[in-house]
């Protein structure tokens, strides 16, 4: 079953009108509409509407690449040839392989572009990985986590020039709608669309 944003996102996202409530979601399962996979089917169309504008800016630190795309019209409906430029756009930079990304991190990042001043570009440190480069990592001894999220295409690590990570983590607590991780010393913030946490 799909997994929408938390209701606390509701409340904090002052530019989002209230997104579908848990009861709502699981009404929304039980009469069929809910998504079986997540990574590789769209939120529901009613439900993006409620989202504020589809559009992300996003620079890559590895590749030296910068991608501005609209990947959600007005109307809620996504385009697949832009979220397939996001999919190459946040490629494994090790390996150049590609995955398709999870929706739900997209728009959660799009919430904290939009959050922290709309038009700053996200810069990304880190966003698929390929299984073999995660395996590299952990053998190098990193931080990686053998079942990461970035090998499923449901998570970056991301910094915003002229925010302090600090602000970044807190806007991204405040939306609460996945995993946020906090990196000082690697200089980025991990955003993910699993369950909400934090570290």
């Amino acid at each position: 079953m799909a997994r929408m944003f938390s209701r606390q996102s509701q409340s904090m996202v002052s530019d989002a009108p209230a997104l579908l409530s848990r009861r709502g979601l699981l009404r929304a399962a039980t009469a069929g509409m809910a998504l079986a996979v997540v990574r590789l089917a769209l939120p529901s169309v009613t439900w993006a509407s409620r989202l504020p504008d589809g559009r992300v800016s996003l620079y890559n630190l590895h590749t030296d690449e910068r991608l501005s795309v609209t990947y959600r019209d007005e109307t809620g409906a996504y385009d697949q040839d832009a979220l397939n430029a996001l999919n190459h756009f946040l490629r494994c930079h090790h390996t150049n392989e590609t995955t398709t990304m999870d929706v739900q991190l997209i728009e959660f990042i799009n919430l904290v572009q939009k959050r922290v001043g709309g038009r700053r570009e996200v810069h990304i440190v880190s966003g698929y990985r390929s299984p073999e480069y995660n395996a590299q990592l952990i053998r190098m001894g990193t931080r990686a986590a053998r079942h990461s999220y970035h090998v499923s295409g449901q998570a970056v690590d991301v910094q915003i020039p002229g925010v302090p990570l600090r602000t970044l983590r807190e806007v991204a607590l405040r939306l609460g709608c996945g995993g946020v991780g906090y990196y000082p010393r690697g200089k980025f913030v991990h955003l993910d669309s699993g369950p909400f946490r934090h570290w």
